[in-house]
């Protein structure tokens, strides 16, 4: 019984880390996407106007900026998918996955007060995508310790 029970949460541990690198993956190739088809998936992203305009004028900043911010992305599917065990055990994992899960429940926070003091400055879209990061920082740090590594 108590093996089930460990095979089960180890299941459960792995599931919610899948889910996280899965969203943190597909993140990253939503924002490349930009660089294809142009300044209306910034836009559509909710990318600030320096680099809307960027994307208008054809100049490097929103490429190097999606890059960049895809690049972090990837990192978090890294880190997700060692906390999982589907790869080697990345450097400074335990700082990585507190910092991420820290940074991923603040930004799925920031759009859920903003909605309850002004309703008016967050759309369904937004309040979604905040809750989906909110969800990732959570299932992020729970997977983790579920995982059996190191508190």
């Amino acid at each position: 019984m108590k093996k089930e029970n460990e095979l089960s949460k180890r299941t459960l541990a792995v599931s919610l880390l899948l889910v996280v690198a899965i969203v943190a993956a597909g993140t990253a190739i939503a924002h490349m996407s930009c660089i294809y088809l142009g300044p209306q998936c910034f836009e559509a992203q909710y990318a600030p106007m320096e680099i809307v305009e960027s994307a208008r004028q054809g100049t490097l900043l929103a490429p190097l900026g999606t890059i960049f911010v895809s690049a972090l992305f990837l990192a978090v599917t890294a880190y997700a998918l060692s906390a999982a065990g589907f790869i080697r055990v990345l450097p400074l994992l335990k700082a990585a996955i507190i910092t991420i899960s820290s940074l991923c429940v603040i930004r799925g926070i920031l759009p859920i007060q903003l909605k309850i003091r002004h309703p008016e400055l967050v759309d369904l879209s937004n309040l979604l995508i905040g809750l989906t990061w909110l969800l990732c920082g959570i299932f992020l740090y729970l997977g983790y310790r579920m995982m059996n590594h190191k508190k």
